[in-house]
């Protein structure tokens, strides 16, 4: 290591990977916009918020807690332009308040983090 590593380091931090509560938190703000698939979800996050990264593992683990939970549904929907079909998630009608509440702990989460 070298001094300039460190304000490099500084300058350009590496990412931080999103846990599993706040993945829950970030899937539903996205889903409240429309319907979504794992891959766009990802990349979304990667375009709105760079410093942030989701592995598929913590995706797809939220995934399942958000669907044995019945806050979503997901089915398979073949997208103009893309090889295979995706499957889609959205939220449940009855989880909307739920969702906007969760919504609302991811966005002051990061507001708190850019201030």
């Amino acid at each position: 290591m070298k001094l300039e590593d460190i304000y490099q380091f500084f300058e350009n931090p590496p990412p931080t990977y999103l846990c599993q509560e706040l993945a829950v938190c970030y899937i539903l703000h996205i889903l409240l916009e429309g319907e979504s698939y794992g891959t766009e979800l990802i990349q979304k996050l990667e375009n709105e918020y760079p410093t942030y990264r989701l592995s598929d593992t913590v995706l797809y683990s939220a995934i399942k807690f958000l669907e044995d939970q019945k806050a979503i549904t997901g089915y398979w929907k073949k997208l103009e332009g893309r090889g295979r079909p995706r499957r889609m998630y959205q939220v449940s009608p009855e989880w909307l308040s739920s969702a906007q509440d969760l919504t609302r702990l991811w966005q002051e989460y990061i507001q708190r983090r850019t201030n």
